[in-house]
């Protein structure tokens, strides 16, 4: 008898949880399925499909990583001993009670991950992390994410914005509406409650124009103080791309011999820009560099630089604020400055020796506007 109690107790109480994708058809339901031993007849019998959202992924690759995901959370609630005989449903209220915040805020990013361009990603991983910082401060340590209503958010959405401002508190905003909507959409949570917090109006920051006096001052700085930074600048001004444009620049981007310049936006094919002789004039030997170099670095011209290109453009963005924190120039005034500065003054040139038409076609073959 004892033998036999033994044997039973090795008998596995469940199957590994298993899933069904219809062969990557999304018109399809896909669901994790598994077996459970039925106390009274002894044997592994099949339970209810769990869905769990899932099917509101609506691309491929989206759907793989949310079914996967579901199938590893619906493997650990059977490993901390979940019984369908006992219990409720796997997929019911129980269910998201073992959510914790932590567990949470790791399902959203694991999806997010997959889902988000780079940038994004990790503007989302920021954002969300300093709320699960926040929360943690607050009380909300070892705490389920159902414990997170509309007020905790708008108390936390009201310390962001003493702190920093209505635009960084609207985004941050947005952030969360997106991280609950995931946690939505995976029946997680009943509601996303973000959704109906309200937008602040909020003042974007204005890049004001540069008087001539601003920019004598500034290029006479850079000439003295820091060369690269002036070229970085000639870069933006006179061929009208933004910060984070001129950091994605590589040596083989600038051809100087055919005055062409290969500018590569974000999501979208390179762009091709005519270089204007008042740049290339500023241009030292490329040649020497290899093509594969990124044409600004804090080291200087044609060298390797890995980090991100956000970090690029915010490093930049610092040390053109040690000009303007020396010559007294206030928020309002900035790299993006230069772009409406500049401009104006590409036109005037061009007018000098052309009717207004021919002035206007030479400077959108520039700017690409």
């Amino acid at each position: 008898m004892n033998t036999l109690a033994h044997v039973l107790s090795l008998k596995k109480k469940y199957s590994t949880p298993n899933i069904y994708d219809a062969n990557g058809d999304l018109s399809k339901r896909w669901y994790v399925y598994y077996s459970f031993r039925n106390p009274e007849t002894d044997k592994l019998e099949r339970q209810t499909h769990i869905y769990a959202g899932v099917n509101k992924f609506k691309t491929l690759r989206e759907r793989k990583n949310a079914i996967k995901i579901l199938a590893q959370a619906v493997e650990n609630i059977l490993e901390s001993g979940y019984n369908p005989y006992e219990d409720e449903e796997i997929v019911s209220t129980s269910e998201e009670k073992k959510y914790t915040i932590e567990d949470a805020i790791a399902f959203s990013l694991e999806l997010k991950k997959n889902t988000l361009k780079e940038n994004s990603f990790r503007d989302y991983r920021v954002r969300i992390k300093s709320f699960e910082k926040w929360l943690y401060a607050n009380g909300f340590e070892n705490r389920t994410i159902n414990s997170v209503d509309k007020k905790t958010i708008v108390t936390f959405l009201n310390s962001v914005l003493s702190t920093t401002s209505a635009k960084n508190r609207n985004n941050t905003r947005a952030i969360l509406s997106m991280f609950f909507q995931s946690l939505e959409d995976n029946d997680i949570i009943p509601d996303n409650f973000v959704k109906k917090i309200n937008v602040l109006k909020s003042n974007p920051e204005r890049n004001k124009t540069y008087s001539s006096k601003q920019e004598v001052d500034i290029f006479n700085y850079l000439k003295s103080n820091d060369e690269l930074m002036l070229l970085f600048i000639q870069f933006i001004s006179y061929n009208h791309l933004r910060p984070v444009e001129v950091v994605r620049l590589q040596i083989k981007d600038v051809n100087v011999k055919d005055r062409r310049l290969y500018v590569r936006a974000k999501n979208k094919a390179v762009k091709v820009k005519i270089i204007p002789e008042i740049l290339l004039s500023t241009l030292p030997d490329l040649e020497k560099f290899h093509p594969e170099s990124y044409l600004f670095t804090p080291n200087g011209i044609g060298q390797e630089w890995t980090t991100n290109e956000t970090d690029k453009r915010d490093y930049f963005s610092k040390r053109f604020k040690k000009v303007k924190d020396s010559l007294g120039l206030g928020k309002d005034y900035g790299l993006y400055s230069f772009r409406h500065t500049f401009i104006t003054k590409l036109y005037h040139e061009f007018a000098k020796n052309s009717t207004p038409f021919e002035a206007k076609s030479k400077l959108m073959l520039i700017t690409g506007h």
